[in-house]
């Protein structure tokens, strides 16, 4: 009955609610009798979602009310941390531990298990950082993260102001030393990254056509040399709604990314399968959910889940 059901709701567009199916492939990795769910609303703009398995609870931040919230399995949402300093991106470090790009302090800190805040980057060359925006943290410990200027474009997410850097890098934190070093600089506005399985990709979205409409709308991959450094830069897919923000990869090595239509799925050539449609412009997104396969999303104003027919690979 149910793939009946199913069948009814396609159309010759390949449309299958809340679906767009462009490959049949993409079938295969999402499920035909779940729906889209909203699970929090009226925000301003959220984004940065992390899955705490630990705590089976997602944290995520609401940039211009200066909140990270926390949304639990029974449903519930609480304010986590209230004057957040615009944090955006959020991750998990490898011993359990939240790290935060903050606009309003335009740095990368790690928040302890006994709740203090320890700053890990706010300067390069002695100058400080743009506003980093989002986050990954490798097997090897190494922080990862992206520092356009969109913290410092207006009062919204941030403190107005001229950068410092001359250049919109993705940097690598050492773990050991606390070094940071620039990995690339090629980007107009870098924003979401994601490592392929084996961390030889690195995935960067490229979201600078924001405010130059000349600027490509594309998913970038670099290979990733000795673990600490990119070269060969190419592009792997062109967002055709919007552009591309958050970005995350499957256990099969599909890449997923935000749109302005929803979340797009790409195969590991960068074959676009199919979208998850959404009625708001999505930010960013992650494999979370009591199983690992709940794709949650922050967009625009809410926050959306839905159960997919994969997960993120665990480590």
């Amino acid at each position: 009955m149910a793939n009946c059901a199913a069948q009814k709701q396609q159309d010759a567009a390949g449309m299958l609610e809340p679906y767009q199916v462009l490959d049949s492939r993409f079938r295969d990795l999402v499920l035909a009798n779940v729906r889209l769910r909203k699970i929090s609303g009226g925000h301003l703009w959220a984004e940065g979602p992390v899955w705490f398995a630990a705590h089976q609870c997602l944290l995520f931040s609401d940039i211009p009310n200066q909140k990270i919230y926390r949304w639990m399995c029974d449903g519930s949402v609480n304010v986590f941390r209230d004057h957040s300093d615009f944090a955006n991106g959020n991750t998990v470090d490898l011993n359990g531990r939240l790290v935060t790009c903050q606009h309003g302090t335009r740095s990368v800190t790690r928040t302890e298990h006994n709740g203090s805040i320890t700053t890990l980057a706010d300067g390069f060359k002695g100058l400080r950082l743009n506003s980093p925006n989002d986050v990954i943290v490798k097997s090897d410990g190494s922080i990862w993260f992206t520092d356009p200027t969109y913290g410092i474009l207006s009062n919204y997410e941030g403190y107005k102001a001229t950068p410092d850097q001359k250049d919109n890098n993705v940097f690598r934190l050492d773990p050991d030393t606390g070094s940071l070093t620039s990995v690339t600089s090629e980007f107009r506005q870098p924003n979401g990254l994601a490592f392929s399985n084996d961390e030889k990709l690195l995935y960067i979205a490229e979201s600078g056509s924001s405010h130059d409409a000349s600027v490509p709308a594309v998913i970038r991959v670099y290979d990733v040399v000795d673990g600490k450094a990119l070269e060969n830069g190419r592009d792997f897919a062109e967002i055709d709604k919007g552009l591309p923000d958050g970005i995350r990869v499957d256990c099969e090595g599909n890449v997923w990314s935000s749109a302005a239509d929803g979340v797009h799925c790409f195969d590991p050539a960068g074959t676009l399968l199919g979208k998850i449609l959404v009625p708001e412009t999505v930010s960013n997104l992650t494999f979370g959910g009591a199983r690992g396969n709940e794709i949650l999303m922050t967009a625009t104003t809410s926050v959306y889940a839905i159960h997919v027919n994969t997960q993120a690979m665990v480590r």
